[in-house]
């Protein structure tokens, strides 16, 4: 009866250890994927930036997003 206790409890054991050890190697294999399209997508919007057709777009007081901030670049 020992005997089966403990062959019970040693594979209890492997089986935690197996199934934390694979839970550990995906959330840091799905972290690296996530920090490597992190990395990919600011490179990609700086490129964007450097467009001579892209507009920057300040915040007014009013919360409105203009062109170089001014309120003069409302529409009438």
């Amino acid at each position: 009866m020992l005997l089966r206790i403990l062959i019970f409890s040693v594979l209890a054991l492997m089986v935690y250890f197996g199934v934390r050890r694979i839970w550990k190697d995906w959330t840091q294999k799905f972290d690296s994927d996530a920090k490597e399209e992190k990395r990919l997508r600011q490179e990609r919007d700086l490129a964007e930036r450097k467009r001579p057709d892209v507009i920057d777009l300040k915040r007014g007081d009013d919360g409105t997003f203009r062109p170089n901030g001014g309120k003069s670049d409302k529409r009438d």
